[in-house]
């Protein structure tokens, strides 16, 4: 079991949205927060939120350099860190052609390839004291993408590879670091502002406080995974159908439409 109890958490896009809402929970919880966003009024936000309990970094997710610097400064700040929850993220929410070059690139750059700096700052330092917890923050939409999301549900799908990938590789080398993967649909924080759902009691939008809750609960007991909501759980099984069968289905529960009213935050 994992106790936020007195560990340092690490949690990046902590300035708004589900991150700041996961940093005033583990904060509750005791623990000492250690907050990443590029948004500084945020993060005072935040700061007068939690008085003496958390430590603010303005940090460019979307830059390698941004990320490595800032882990060295935490690293000789505030020492090392032993529970790590990669939550930043960003969508474009625009079809294939619709892109931008330089967005898709941010995208990556945010959504996986940041995960893997922090990872690399930070797991030294949990194996050196044999305690840590890697908590990647992924999407319902890297398991079952909708359209319009191309660059989104790509690296939300690398997400959840790099999740299971760290898993097996800790196990096979014995090593005494927990991993939690979360995978939600749609949560209300702004940034998916305009996706509608078909059947709301089976894909409801997700409340943030919710999820919220959840996710520190499932870290709290070692979960490996937690989806919300859980009739997501069955897109293992549809997996094995074939594509004009599975599409049609995703057509059937509406989340093949769901982007088509996006607007994303504004």
């Amino acid at each position: 079991m994992t106790s936020f109890n007195g560990r340092t958490t690490l949690i990046t896009g902590a300035a708004g949205g589900l991150g700041r809402l996961l940093a005033l929970d583990a904060a509750a919880k005791g623990a000492y927060i250690i907050a990443w966003d590029i948004n500084r009024a945020g993060l005072d936000a935040l700061a007068a939120e939690l008085p003496g309990q958390v430590a603010t970094y303005v940090v460019d997710m979307s830059r390698k350099t941004a990320v490595q610097e800032a882990a060295a400064r935490v690293l000789a700040e505030q020492g090392h860190v032993e529970i790590l929850i990669n939550n930043a993220g960003v969508v474009q929410g625009r079809s294939i052609l619709d892109c931008d070059d330089d967005a898709i690139e941010r995208t990556f750059a945010i959504n996986i390839l940041a995960h893997f700096w922090t990872v690399r700052a930070f797991l030294p330092g949990m194996l050196e004291h044999a305690l840590g917890h890697i908590v990647t923050i992924a999407s319902a939409g890297g398991l079952a993408p909708a359209p319009n999301m191309a660059d989104y549900a790509s690296s939300k799908f690398a997400a959840v590879g790099f999740d299971e990938a760290l898993r097996v590789e800790f196990k096979k080398q014995g090593l005494p670091i927990q991993t939690t993967a979360v995978l939600p649909y749609y949560i209300n924080t702004g940034m998916f502002n305009g996706v509608k759902t078909r059947f709301p009691l089976l894909l409801p939008i997700l409340d943030p406080e919710d999820v919220a809750r959840k996710t520190i609960r499932a870290i709290e007991k070692d979960r490996a995974r937690l989806i919300l909501p859980p009739f997501v759980y069955g897109v293992f099984p549809l997996r094995l159908l074939p594509p004009v069968i599975y599409d049609e289905l995703t057509r059937f529960f509406g989340i093949s439409s769901s982007m088509d009213e996006f607007v994303g935050r504004t």
